[in-house]
């Protein structure tokens, strides 16, 4: 039977470290766990499970912090878990059995990661598989009888394990200055991190979070010759000269939007230009296109919940209208009516679409 690191970076972790650990604790052979700058009693309830604590310098970089950890570990499989991470009695049975049966040609096992969320958080509930053990030394092996030639990519094994994400309530403000510094030093973000970047602006950004990155989508927009990151910047744009009331801009970035191949993102954003303008007609035109004639490419809640909202809204308030009218037209209060209550009730059973 193999034997298996755990390895975790942490810091202000003690409302759900004891969790996470007691969950994982006796299913590993060795636990390193790496503090970046704890205020609280993260290291106290660490020390109840391991003697292998280290103090780790942020430098606001996940990866090099992870890199540090690896290096401590000592065992044959590194497995990698965050403090808000927790196998239950199922999923844990699970990995034993997985451990049993481990084959040394094995690199890299995946592992599905399931996202409990809760009302109030904007996190994406998608189940996908994650890489989450890792044989720590891997070998070179030579392949084929002929033209030989040796294999670089890893063996990699889709597990049925889930690991249960279960964040708190109510997340802390995210803190986008990690983002800013990895343009200035290299000025570019990969596809990944750019995608990252602008989906998490959309559904968490404050209006000085998106007032940062105007420069970096800016220059993401004038620069980068992928079509992709272009219409992500011009999302992120829009967005922004919305809450400036730069209509001129925005009406610009939102015209070149319709005229190649629409996404929610921008339809949303017009239809609350025009709720904000008091036209519901015009909002309500938006908000349909974003919910049934568009898809998201960064924030599913474009496509979903948002404008079903905004539907409800925009029909709440043409009610309102109609009633204060000389001569109400109760046929079109009826109607006003009727969609009010279909979107609103839309709006509440809409789920988050399953990844493939």
């Amino acid at each position: 039977m193999p034997s298996i690191s755990l390895c975790m970076i942490v810091k202000n972790e003690e409302a759900v470290l004891a969790r996470c650990l007691d969950s994982i604790a006796d299913l590993v052979d060795e636990i390193i766990i790496v503090d970046t700058g704890s205020t609280d009693h993260t290291k106290e309830i660490a020390a109840r499970y391991t003697s292998k604590i280290y103090d780790y310098k942020w430098h606001s970089d996940f990866s090099a912090a992870r890199n540090f950890s690896f290096s401590k570990a000592s065992m044959e499989y590194i497995y990698t878990a965050d403090a808000d991470e927790i196998l239950d009695e199922e999923n844990r049975e699970r990995f034993l059995r997985l451990k049993a049966v481990l084959l040394p040609e094995i690199e890299l096992v995946q592992m599905k990661y399931v996202t409990e969320v809760s009302a109030d958080s904007s996190l994406n509930p998608k189940t996908e598989y994650r890489p989450k053990l890792f044989k720590r030394l891997r070998p070179f092996v030579w392949m084929d009888p002929i033209h030989e030639s040796v294999r670089l990519h890893p063996v990699v094994f889709d597990s049925d394990i889930e690991i249960l994400h279960k964040p708190q309530a109510r997340q802390n403000k995210r803190d986008f200055s990690i983002f800013i510094r990895a343009f200035e030093y290299d000025g570019t973000f990969s596809p990944k991190i750019r995608t990252m970047y602008a989906r998490e602006l959309l559904q968490i950004g404050s209006t000085k979070d998106f007032s940062d990155a105007k420069p970096i989508f800016s220059h993401i927009f004038d620069f980068d010759s992928s079509e992709e990151a272009r219409k992500e910047a011009s999302c992120i744009l829009a967005h922004i000269y919305r809450l400036e009331d730069n209509k001129n801009e925005f009406f610009k970035l939102a015209m070149k939007d319709m005229l190649a191949t629409p996404c929610a993102e921008m339809c949303y954003e017009l239809g609350t230009y025009f709720l904000m303008q008091e036209d519901y007609s015009e909002a309500a035109l938006w908000f349909y296109n974003a919910a049934y004639e568009t898809e998201s490419i960064l924030d599913p809640h474009t496509s979903g919940d948002l404008p079903l909202l905004g539907l409800a809204e925009c029909y709440s308030f043409l009610i309102e209208q109609e009633k204060k009218q000389l001569t109400p037209d109760p046929t079109r209060i009826m109607r006003y009516e009727e969609e009010f209550e279909k979107y609103r009730t839309a709006s509440r059973n809409w789920k988050l679409p399953e990844e493939a």
